[in-house]
């Protein structure tokens, strides 16, 4: 039934139409013309990801650094720095944990503290996440109640570089109940693999299982779940999402499972086809995106799959 949550994801995904307009942000400073003719010269930053219905994404920024990001239902990501370097960041808000392309009513806290071997690169990601549940009314009342603890969970991301081009290589994710009184322990785990065509991601496989072992010794069982996600075509162009951190970046892949059909925010550059595949059944039928992209004089993409990107100046 989880697999199917993706695909759902991905058809409620397709492309639709969404109004373009001119925009200021927070400051008044003025954002990128939408207009064909329209431009923005010099340093910029990615401002708002937006459709006719939402803004999906806003970003506030402290001089240079993006310090928190704006998502639907009032949800804040606050980023932490250490000098520039991404060290922690913490969620408040709601997340589309099932990928079926609604928000979902639960309330989801999490933190994740991030850690840089000697040559710099990101090598792990811990997270502490709690799930709360707003009571049911009590007749005669018909005002829901309270948000109340429903789960606690734990989780450990480990990523790896290829030695040659070190690029992002795979992730290994386990994940475990946090439940007060009991000694914590995986259960869960996924294993994902990229591949890459020159720079951008064309392709991630993530498979999933349950594991046992202590935690320094884990033992993983057969995977239950394999999922495939390829990008083609990209163009020449600059994709919006090299103005993120990379740090934010994996850890907007990591917020849910379903994210991985976002591996592409990844690459230099923009994908007009991707595609997810079900890798157990015996014949596998990719579900397929195609997109036809907008750019600006400076090859910034501003739109793609039904979504703006609008920038600001720095």
């Amino acid at each position: 039934m989880k697999r199917l949550f993706y695909f759902i994801l991905l058809i409620a995904g397709l492309s639709s139409i969404h109004s373009c307009k001119d925009m200021l942000d927070d400051d008044g400073d003025p954002l990128l013309d939408l207009n064909e003719t329209g431009g923005l010269i010099g340093p910029r930053a990615l401002y708002r990801e937006i459709t006719d219905k939402d803004t999906l994404a806003e970003y506030h920024y402290s001089g240079l650094l993006v310090t928190k990001v704006l998502t639907p239902k009032g949800s804040v990501t606050d980023i932490s720095y250490s000098g520039n370097t991404v060290s922690e960041i913490n969620f408040k808000g709601f997340l589309d944990l099932d990928g079926d392309g609604t928000i979902d009513e639960d309330s989801i806290v999490y933190t994740q503290l991030f850690t840089y071997g000697p040559n710099g690169r990101l090598d792990k990601v811990s997270e502490n996440r709690s799930i709360f549940r707003r009571t049911p009314p009590v007749p005669p009342a018909t005002t829901p109640g309270p948000f109340v603890l429903l789960r606690k969970a734990k989780s450990l991301y480990e990523l790896t570089y290829d030695a040659s081009t070190a690029k992002m290589s795979s992730v290994i994710m386990r994940n475990g109940p946090d439940v007060s009184g009991t000694p914590f322990a995986f259960t869960d785990y996924s294993k994902s693999q990229y591949t890459y065509l020159g720079d951008n991601v064309s392709k991630v496989v993530r498979e999933y299982g349950t594991v046992t072992g202590p935690v320094n010794a884990p033992v993983y069982g057969r995977p239950t779940t394999r999922l495939a996600y390829d990008f083609y075509e990209y163009d020449a162009s600059i994709s919006p999402f090299t103005l993120l951190p990379n740090a934010y970046k994996i850890s907007r892949l990591f917020s849910t499972e379903a994210n991985d059909r976002e591996s592409h925010i990844l690459s230099p550059n923009n994908p007009k086809k991707a595609s997810v595949t079900d890798l157990v059944p015996p014949i596998p039928v990719p579900v397929i995106r195609i997109t036809n992209y907008n750019y600006d004089p400076q090859t910034y993409m501003r739109k793609g799959f039904g979504i703006n990107y609008i920038y600001k100046p720095f």
